[in-house]
């Protein structure tokens, strides 16, 4: 690679001084076409302690946000290169994220020993409000939404593509920056995959059962989510699979 490249991958990507750590052994991967794609192919990773990546599950098809991608914050480096994750952007967070706990309507699912599964009720509240206190935090009240901003938070209720959810950490550490996006799932696609969506991943609920049921959380799992270009670009320099 010729010195000019080398300057304008460093000036366009976040590259520097980050690596997939050693200790994580688990990757979902999706990667879309370009920034402006809604749709993804999406794979799972596994690696042991000290050994090369294997694909342990997909491809599999998905959708991301209406508008395609947007740089996140998450484990890696910040960018402004490329366009950055907005409140309401239609654009799902691009990067490197750690992944939190599930949330679904029954009352227990398949699942690793160590993986959070919390039954959403009435009473569960995810605040995309940036000027709220509580930004990108999920709250249970010890009483029926009557507020009304409590209302405008309440969890979706029987609502098929929300009935089951993984969360991605985006804009969660160290505190959630107001506006930088929030509410970022992994859930079931809508409409049969015939939808985008407004900055969550989406996927068959086939496929999404399988991914909670195979996660480990002893083996730290991330979700990198990348144009394909700069995946492959970023690929050796952070270490992906």
């Amino acid at each position: 690679m010729n010195r000019s490249l080398l300057l304008s991958l460093a000036l366009s990507l976040p590259v520097s001084g980050f690596e997939i750590a050693d200790d994580c052994l688990q990757v979902i991967v999706g990667t879309s076409e370009s920034w402006q794609s809604s749709h993804l192919t999406l794979s799972i990773y596994e690696r042991a302690p000290g050994q090369s990546w294997r694909q342990a599950a997909g491809p599999w098809k998905g959708r991301c946000g209406k508008k395609g991608l947007a740089w996140g914050r998450g484990l890696h480096p910040a960018s402004s290169a490329a366009p950055v994750k907005k409140e309401g952007d239609w654009r799902s967070p691009a990067g490197v994220f750690t992944l939190g706990g599930v949330w679904g309507y029954e009352k227990s699912i398949k699942k690793r020993p160590g993986t959070n599964y919390h039954q959403i009720t009435t009473r569960d509240l995810w605040v995309e409000d940036p000027t709220s206190a509580h930004y990108n935090r999920h709250l249970t009240l010890n009483h029926e939404p009557r507020e009304l901003w409590e209302k405008r938070a309440q969890m979706r209720q029987n609502d098929y593509p929300h009935s089951l959810k993984l969360f991605i950490a985006h804009n969660t550490e160290p505190k959630p920056l107001p506006g930088a996006g929030s509410s970022i799932f992994f859930h079931i696609w809508r409409s049969g995959g015939t939808r985008p969506t407004a900055g969550c991943t989406t996927m068959k609920e086939i496929h999404l059962r399988s991914v909670i049921a195979g996660l480990e959380p002893s083996k730290n799992p991330v979700y990198v989510l990348l144009p394909l270009q700069d995946y492959r670009k970023l690929k050796s320099v952070w270490l992906l699979p």
